[in-house]
C-alpha cells in the first residue's frame, strides 16, 4: 500500500469514526453508528498492517488472530449486566498498551537531527506512559468495584489530595531528569508512581458514582491513545484518541452537571464519600403485594417506570417491556424515566431497554420527565432506590447527597 493510499484510508476511517460518534446521539441511529465504527476500525487496521514499513510475519498474524478470537468470544459471552465491567477492562488494555509502547520506544535507539526533536520525542514517551499507567490501574480498580470484587465504598487515605499532589510533583521532577539524560530508571519510577495514582484516584470514589468514573477513564484512554499516536507518528491514532478523549471528557462534564457534582472532583477522586453519620430513617414502611400492584396499575392512566441497576442484575428488562406493551395496549400512558447515573455506565438503562425493544419515544431523560411526576398515578421503581431517595436532598451526610 502506497503512502497516498494509506492516507486516504485513514481519512475514510476518521470520517466513519466521526459519523459513529454523531450517530450515537439518539437510539434510532445508534445501530447504524456502531456499523460505521466497525467498518472504520477494519479500514484502519488493514491500512496499518499493509503499510510497507510494517513487517507482516507469522507473529503479527497470530497475534491479530488471537486478539480477534478472544474479543469475539468475550463479546458473545458477556451479559448486559457485565457490560460496565467489560468497558472498564477494555479501557485498561488501552492504558497498558500505551505503557508498553512508550517503554519500547525508550529502549529503541533513535538518531535525532536536532536536540529539539529529541526533547519532543521524550516528552511524548513520558506523557504517554504516565497517562497510560493512570488509565490502566484506574480501570482495573473500576472493574473490581463494578464486578463486586472490591468494595464499592470510597477508600480514602488521610491527606489524599496532598499525596496526589506530591506524586504528580515527583513525576514532573522525574520527567525533567529523564530529559536531561538521567537514564531510563526515571521513566520506570514514574510508571510505578502513575500506577499508584490511578488506583488511588478511583479507590476514593464511591460505587454509585462509577458511571462518571467509567466515562472519565474513557477520556483518559483516548488521550493515552493520542499520545501513542504522536509517539508512533500515526495520524489516525492521534485523531481517534482525540475524538475519544474529548467526547469522554464532555460526557463526564455533562453527567457531573446532571448529578450536581464538581468536574474537578472526578479527576481528583474526591467524591462519593460521607462526612458523618447518616440521618435515621423515620416513618413507617408500607408494603404492597403483586395483587396490589396489579390493581393500582389497572386503575392508573399515567404510569412512569424508573429503572436502575437492579433491573440489570435481575435481567428483568424483557419482563418490564412485556408489561409495558400490555399496559399500552389498554390505552395507558406508560413512560420510562432515566436518571443520568442509573446503572453502572453512561446509557446503561437505554441499552437494556433498547435490547428489550421498548419504543424509543417513551424513554425520557430526567430533565424531560421530572416535572410530570406530581401528575402521575403510579410510579414503578425497579432497582433504582438510590436515584429516588429523598436523602439526596435532605441528608448532607448521605453518600448520594446533592444528587438530583
Amino acid at each position: 500500500m502506497t503512502p497516498e493510499m494509506q492516507t486516504s484510508a485513514y481519512i475514510a476511517a476518521t470520517v466513519l469514526f466521526i459519523l459513529a460518534l454523531g450517530g450515537l446521539k439518539n437510539q434510532e441511529s445508534a445501530k447504524r453508528a456502531v456499523w460505521y465504527g466497525i467498518v472504520g476500525m477494519a479500514i484502519a487496521v488493514l491500512a496499518t498492517v499493509l503499510d510497507p514499513r510494517v513487517p507482516v510475519d507469522a507473529l503479527l498474524i497470530v497475534t491479530l488472530a488471537i486478539g480477534t478470537v478472544i474479543g469475539a468470544i468475550v463479546a458473545m459471552r458477556v451479559e448486559m449486566t457485565g457490560m460496565p465491567q467489560l468497558v472498564a477492562a477494555l479501557h485498561s488494555f488501552v492504558g497498558l498498551a500505551a505503557v508498553f509502547i512508550g517503554i519500547n520506544s525508550d529502549l529503541t535507539v533513535h538518531d535525532f537531527p536536532t536536540h529539539a526533536e529529541k526533547i519532543i520525542h521524550e516528552t511524548e514517551i513520558f506523557l504517554g506512559v504516565f497517562i497510560g499507567a493512570v488509565t490502566f490501574t484506574g480501570s482495573i480498580v473500576a472493574f473490581g468495584k463494578l464486578a463486586g470484587k472490591i468494595s464499592g465504598k470510597p477508600m480514602i487515605l488521610p491527606g489524599r489530595h496532598l499525596w496526589n499532589i506530591l506524586m504528580v510533583l515527583a513525576s514532573v521532577v522525574l520527567m525533567v531528569l529523564y530529559m536531561q539524560g538521567a537514564g531510563s530508571w526515571t521513566l520506570y519510577v514514574m510508571t510505578v508512581i502513575a500506577l499508584v495514582i490511578g488506583a488511588h484516584l478511583v479507590m476514593a470514589i464511591g460505587g454509585a458514582d462509577m458511571p462518571v468514573v467509567v466515562s472519565m477513564l474513557n477520556s483518559y484512554s483516548g488521550w493515552a491513545a493520542a499520545a501513542t499516536g504522536f509517539l508512533l507518528g500515526n495520524d489516525l491514532l492521534i485523531v481517534t484518541g482525540a475524538l475519544v478523549g474529548s467526547s469522554g471528557a464532555i460526557l463526564s462534564y455533562i453527567m457531573c452537571v446532571a448529578m450536581n457534582r464538581k468536574f474537578l472532583s472526578v479527576i481528583l477522586g474526591g467524591f462519593g464519600g460521607t462526612k458523618g453519620p447518616a440521618m435515621e430513617i423515620e416513618g413507617e414502611m408500607q408494603a404492597i403485594d403483586a395483587e396490589g400492584v396489579a390493581a393500582a396499575l389497572n386503575e392508573a392512566q399515567e404510569i412512569i417506570i424508573v429503572p436502575g441497576y437492579g433491573m440489570a442484575v435481575a435481567q428483568a428488562q424483557q419482563a418490564v417491556a412485556e408489561l409495558t406493551r400490555k399496559l399500552r395496549a389498554k390505552g395507558k400512558n406508560v413512560r420510562f424515566a432515566i436518571h443520568p447515573v442509573a446503572g453502572r455506565l453512561p446509557g446503561h438503562m437505554n441499552v437494556l431497554l433498547a435490547e428489550a425493544k421498548v419504543p424509543y419515544d417513551i424513554v425520557l431523560e430526567m430533565d424531560e420527565i421530572n416535572d410530570d411526576f406530581p401528575d402521575t398515578d403510579v410510579v414503578i421503581v425497579i432497582g433504582s432506590n438510590d436515584i429516588v431517595n429523598p436523602a439526596a436532598q435532605e441528608d448532607p451526610n448521605s453518600p448520594i447527597a446533592g444528587m438530583p
